[in-house]
């Protein structure tokens, strides 16, 4: 019986591993699976189940019986004008508000429905027709329009979990992006250097072009507020197996070889959630010597609040070593914000209750680059002294007990003066 048990919770297990691994790939054609199979091959080695679909199948759907049936989608058709069947740009965005995570790629034709998702994203793709122009920082490969560009790590955001801190230049060979400046959850991944701008090489610039030097971004990305992570690329060859395997040269400079596969691998990783992924095992506050969180806390008291938090790394769920989480407490606005200590996992602090009772919340929101959010509310009620619990005696009440005490002393006085002091009758009748 308990090894049936036991066999029941390892298959369990296995289904929900294999659960959170489902890639939908909507491809441009068959043949793209072919010219981007080392790509392809990493998501296998990595554990994931692709399934292959052309972008316009009219028998495409990813909700089945109100439940979607991937937890990813990559997409690696740009020029796709409307996805078939019941797939559309509002279902996508449906997708990524119930927490799925996309890969998105373009090209100088991108397509109008993925052009929709972008701006839902937050960002914008340029025109159709336009590349991104480097007259600097070109390859030697490059055919004289100088849009094979190489993109230099300095250009990289500055978080390895994303990038996986590749040191080697990358091959790009696509259209420009525009992200958002005002939306915060919006990350640059990949800029242009401060030479580059988006144009079309085919004809003279008669405008000043949409994106311009910084502000040219070649790979942007988004994290909701849900921890649903979104990527968009503007170039599809990015991920092909001819630029995996290329060498960059610039100019008449040495050929080195191409960072575009540990580059592609790390940010894929990271965006379906294998790297930089946070989870909250347990949260507990309890009075400082005890264990047990108490039905109330009184005004005054030491508390300690303590969560455990994990990290997955390498498919694995790890002690998370960040020394810079905070919580506050709470009411209505915070009263006490302490920086956490963490031991192995285990994030704590300890505090003093503030002198002022009513409905607190123990807060913790945790958002670091690369990583995603934690964001915990825990209510507690805070009571006032008991009658009981006062100090009887305190020392800047001396003079009001001095000045009490000698009043009732001169009553005293007054007393025993006015009920046995009397006149000597003799001198009362001379008078």
């Amino acid at each position: 019986m308990r090894l049936v048990s036991l066999l029941c919770i390892l298959v369990v297990g296995i289904s929900q591993c294999l659960a959170e691994k489902r890639i939908l790939a909507l491809l441009e054609n068959l043949a793209v699976k072919e010219t981007h199979s080392i790509f392809f091959s990493m998501l296998n080695r990595h554990g994931f189940s692709v399934t292959y679909k052309v972008a316009d199948d009219s028998t495409l759907q990813i909700k089945k019986y109100g439940e979607f049936v991937y937890d990813h989608i990559v997409v690696f058709a740009p020029t796709v004008e409307e996805f078939g069947g019941s797939l559309n740009a509002d279902m996508i965005t449906e997708f990524i508000d119930n927490g799925g995570n996309i890969l998105i790629t373009g090209n100088s034709n991108t397509g109008e429905v993925l052009r929709e998702i972008a701006s839902e994203c937050g960002f914008e793709v340029d025109e159709e027709g336009t590349n991104v122009i480097d007259h600097l920082n070109f390859d030697a490969k490059d055919t004289g329009h100088h849009t094979l560009v190489v993109a230099d790590p300095k250009d990289f955001i500055k978080s390895e979990l994303i990038t996986g801190g590749v040191k080697s230049p990358l091959l790009y060979r696509g259209t420009g992006i525009l992200a958002d400046p005002g939306n915060p959850l919006v990350l640059e991944v990949l800029t242009g250097s401060s030479t580059s701008y988006s144009a079309n090489p085919e004809q003279p610039i008669k405008e000043y072009p949409h994106a311009v030097g910084k502000n040219t971004v070649l790979i942007a990305g988004l994290q909701a507020r849900n921890n649903a992570r979104v990527i968009f690329s503007g170039s599809l060859e990015f991920f092909s197996d001819e630029f995996f395997n290329a060498e960059v040269a610039k100019g008449n400079g040495k050929a080195v070889a191409a960072g575009n596969a540990e580059f592609a691998e790390a940010l894929t990783l990271w965006c379906f959630k294998e790297r930089g992924v946070l989870r909250v095992d347990s949260i507990n506050h309890h009075l400082v010597g005890e264990t047990s969180p108490p039905d109330f806390y009184t005004i005054r008291e030491n508390v300690e609040f303590e969560i455990n938090v994990v990290e997955k790394k390498d498919g694995s769920w790890v002690p998370f070593k960040g020394q810079d989480v905070q919580v506050e407490f709470v009411r209505i606005d915070p009263f006490v914000r302490a920086t956490m200590k963490n031991v192995n996992g285990r994030v704590s602090a300890q505090f003093k209750i503030p002198d002022v009772y009513g409905v607190y919340q123990f807060k913790v929101n945790y958002l670091r680059l690369g990583l995603t959010r934690i964001q915990t509310s825990t209510q507690v009620s805070v009571r006032p002294l008991r009658h009981d619990q006062y100090e009887r005696f305190i020392s800047s009440a001396y003079p009001y007990y001095a000045s009490a005490f000698s009043m009732m002393g001169g009553v005293f006085l007054f007393a025993i003066v006015f009920l046995y002091y009397k006149e000597d009758e003799g001198k009362k009748k001379a008078e």
